[in-house]
Parts: structure tokens; sequence; C-alpha cells
């Protein structure tokens, strides 16, 4: 590709990082407002979100052999697409009221979610290969953007009391536009598997690589942390504003407010990931990440004061920023065979992300939202221990550190790893 052509395409992505982050957050900003509409306790929110659970699992588990058999283009194509669709759904299902509606509008955006998401960081991760640049804590940053745009429109809809279902078919309107644009730059071909259609003659061939990357316990250990990091980011996405309205008794307004504070402090990290890579090097990043999310999510839980508990959700944003495109980073860099590695990370991730939050909505209905949050913070602390799996070569991810488009043979980190 001629650089104005990977130009083009880094950009394009971009775009289409930054679009579901407003779709998330928008639907997210008037979580309080559908709850009412449709008239559900918490434990019944929780069902309606499992849509979103169901549909991204699906999403999840066709995603890596859909891109390895047509490529990340039409995988990210269809799955924005589907939360585009999704996103429209949900605010017909708030109108009509019907809970079913939304459920299915979830799970629609969770299948986009799922299976799109994971094939444009598989595209992500091939940019930072032939471009030599660390560029996925900057996508991931664009989504952040994307949230705190979408969160702060979201959060004037509510003020202005502007129905869900206008609100909604906005955003779809608007993202359709950003969806049509992005996709022509987005290369063919990217991620397909290049294993022969039909078996060669001679010996029997070698192991698949997609069985031989779960025998991989650092690359485990690196899901481990995005598991971690996912979950926390997912847990904020799809509670926090209900966390800050039934847990410390803010108004739907204020608790969208500070859902838009944690959006900023992500995008900030992800937007500043990028110098403290290079400074101090992945794992020093991942754990000081995982301890400044331990730390917000310890005072919003246990802390009674309403001013505390948003000013810690800035230190929660900020420490679950860059745990995942550290993470998938990490997970490229790990040995041969760079997307079946970034997929199976990115499907860990992404199961954290889409089903863990539901999960928490049975446990808020049992025990409270703040209580139900213990479970985060007892993932997000794990990670500071394992941090050190995500320095897969040793040393600091710079610019230089990024894979080059060179035979493993030839390659020096890539017989560094073998050697240990």
């Amino acid at each position: 590709m001629t650089d104005r052509a990977v130009r083009r395409r880094r950009q394009a992505l971009f775009l289409l990082f930054f679009l579901p982050g407003i779709a998330l957050s928008s639907w997210v900003t008037r979580t309080p407002d559908v709850r009412d509409q449709l008239g559900l306790s918490t434990g019944q929110m929780g069902l309606v979100l499992f849509g979103l659970s169901v549909g991204s699992m699906i999403g999840i588990l066709c995603s890596g052999r859909f891109v390895s058999r047509f490529g990340t283009r039409p995988v990210i194509a269809l799955g924005t697409l589907l939360i585009i669709v999704g996103t429209a759904v949900i605010g017909a299902g708030s109108a009509v009221p019907s809970a079913s509606l939304v459920a299915v509008g979830l799970c629609l955006f969770g299948a986009g979610m799922g299976g799109g998401e994971v094939a444009v960081n598989v595209d992500g991760a091939d940019v930072e290969r032939v471009t030599g640049t660390a560029v996925l804590p900057t996508l991931h940053g664009c989504f952040s953007l994307g949230t705190v745009i979408g969160g702060s429109a979201g959060m004037a809809a509510t003020a202005a009391d502007v129905p869900v279902s206008w609100h909604l078919a906005a955003v779809a309107l608007v993202a359709t536009g950003i969806l049509v644009h992005a996709m022509r730059a987005v290369p063919v071909g990217v991620g397909i598997s290049a294993a022969p259609s039909t078996p060669a003659p001679g010996p029997e061939p070698t192991q698949p690589p997609g069985p031989q990357v779960w025998k991989d316990r650092k690359l485990l250990l690196i899901g481990a942390i995005v598991l971690a990091m996912a979950l926390a980011e997912g847990a904020a996405n799809d509670w926090l504003p209900l966390l800050m309205v039934d847990g410390h008794g803010l108004d739907a307004a204020t608790g969208s407010l500070v859902y838009v504070g944690f959006a900023a402090a992500m995008t900030l990290g992800r937007f500043s990931g990028t110098y403290f890579l290079g400074r101090f090097g992945r794992a020093a990043v991942v754990r000081a990440s995982a301890v400044s999310g331990a730390v917000g999510l310890l005072l919003v839980i246990f802390s009674d004061n309403a001013l505390v508990a948003a000013t810690a959700v800035l230190f929660w944003g900020l420490g679950a920023s860059l745990g995942f495109p550290v993470a998938l980073s990490a997970a490229g860099d790990s040995g041969p065979d760079q997307t079946a590695r970034v997929s199976l990370v990115a499907i860990i991730g992404y199961v954290a992300f889409l089903v863990g939050p539901p999960a928490l909505g049975f446990l808020g209905d049992h025990y409270g939202l703040r209580s139900a949050m213990v479970v985060v913070l007892v993932f997000v602390a794990s990670a500071i221990l394992i941090a050190p799996a995500a320095d897969t070569r040793g040393r600091a991810t710079t610019a230089a550190d990024v894979p080059h488009p060179t035979p493993p043979s030839a390659d020096p980190a890539g017989q560094q790893q073998e050697d240990r």
C-alpha cells in the first residue's frame, strides 16, 4: 500500500472505532430513562441486557472464523451495520414501550460489537505491522472519544427531555454516514488465513495455528489481563449512570455527567498511552493502570460521599483505558500467526466487555449495584499481579517494537521468543 493509502486506512479505522463509541454511550446515558419507560427493576433490566450477551456471543464465536475466511473488511461492515440497526431498534423498543424489542435491539447491537470489533482490532494490528508504529492505543482512544461525544449528547438529551427514540434514531442516521465514508479506505483480504483450501500431497500437514494459541500460557495470561480490564470498562459502560443514581443518590442527568467524566478519563489515558508505553514499557503501564482502576473502584464502592465517588470514577476510567489496547498489541507480538493471537485475546476481551455486565445486574438486584462491583474490583486487582505477561519481548514498547513484515526466520525478536 502507498503512504497515502495507509493514511486513509488509518483514518478510516479511527472513524470505525469512533462510531461504536458514540452508539454505545448514547444507549448507556439513556438507560435510566429506558428502565423507567419500561417499568423494570434492576434484575429485570439485567434480563433485558441479556440480549446484549446473546448477540455478543454469536458475534464473538463467528468473528475469528469469518475473518479468516472472508477478511476483515466484510466483517467490519456487517458488524458496524448491526450496531446501527440495533441502536435504532432499541430506540423503537423504548417508544412502544417493549422490553422484548429493546432486548432484540441489544442482541443486534451485541452481535455487531462482538463480531465487528474483533475484526477492526485485527485490522488495527495489521496497520501497526505495516507502519511500524503503535496505533492501537490511539484507535481505542477514538472509541473513548466517541463515548465522550455520544455521552455528552446523551446527557444534553436527557436534560432536555428528548425522547429516547428520537435521540437514538438521530445517532443511527449519523453513524450510517460515517460507515459509508469509512469503508471506502478499508482494504480487501486482511486477515484471511493463508492455509490451502485442499490438502497438499505428502506427509501429514502441521496442526493449524488456531488450536495452538490456546496452549500458549503467556498468551492466556495476556487474555486474563484483557478480561479484567475489559470487565472494568464494560461495567462502567452498562451500569455507571444507574450506579450513581441508585447507589449514590444522584439524579439521572448528573449520573450521565459522571459517565461522561469516566469516558473523558478513558480518552485521556488512551491518547497519552503511546508516550507512557515508550517511556516505561507495557508491563509497567498495565500495572499502573490496574492500580488506578482498583483505587477508583474501591472508592466508588465503599465511599458514602457522592462527590468522592464521582471523583474516583476518573481513576476508574484512567485505569481501564490502556489494558485492552496494550494487551492486544502484546498478543500480536507474542508469537507467530498474529491474526489468531489477536483474535483470541480480542474475543476474551469482548466476552468480558459485553457478557460480564448483565451478570452484574443479577448480583445488583440481590445485593445492590455497589456491592456487585466488588467482583470487578477483584478482577482488576488480579491484573496487578499478572501485568508482567504484557511485556512479550522483555523491553519497552516503542515504534520499533512493532513487528515488520519480515519472514519469521529473519526476525531476531521472533527467534528470541522461540528461545524463551
